[in-house]
């Protein structure tokens, strides 16, 4: 099956709101658009993967310097490592996170997607 990102995004209604679009073993791929700041957060035993399709992304991380990505660029958040996504403008990326990874991590607040949303349910 062949897969476009730009294409996938165009299905994202809301911002901060995953949409899974594949598995791979247990890793799922989503695509989601970002706009604003979202909450700071951890994943304490799963790594969490951006790639950003259009737009920029700045990821604060505790304890490191921050990280811009443009795009064609991917970042890799290490497990355990506290972090904030902000997007100034509007930016779609692609996630890929082991299927246990909760969306705010540690975090549970309003904005907390849950996994069978991001799964297309409701």
């Amino acid at each position: 099956m062949t897969i476009n990102f730009a294409a996938e995004l165009e299905h994202v209604t809301e911002h901060w709101t995953p949409r899974v679009i594949a598995q791979v073993n247990d890793q799922y791929v989503k695509v989601a658009k970002l706009l604003g700041e979202f909450v700071w957060h951890d994943h304490p035993d799963e790594d969490e993967m951006f790639l950003v399709v259009y737009g920029s992304l700045l990821i604060q991380l505790e304890g490191a310097d921050d990280v811009i990505l443009n795009p064609g660029e991917m970042f890799v958040v290490p497990k355990g490592v506290r972090h904030n996504p902000i997007a100034a403008e509007e930016c779609g990326i692609v996630l890929v996170e082991t299927v246990t990874t909760k969306h705010t991590g540690d975090v549970v607040t309003v904005g907390t997607i849950p996994i069978e949303r991001q799964l297309g349910g409701s």
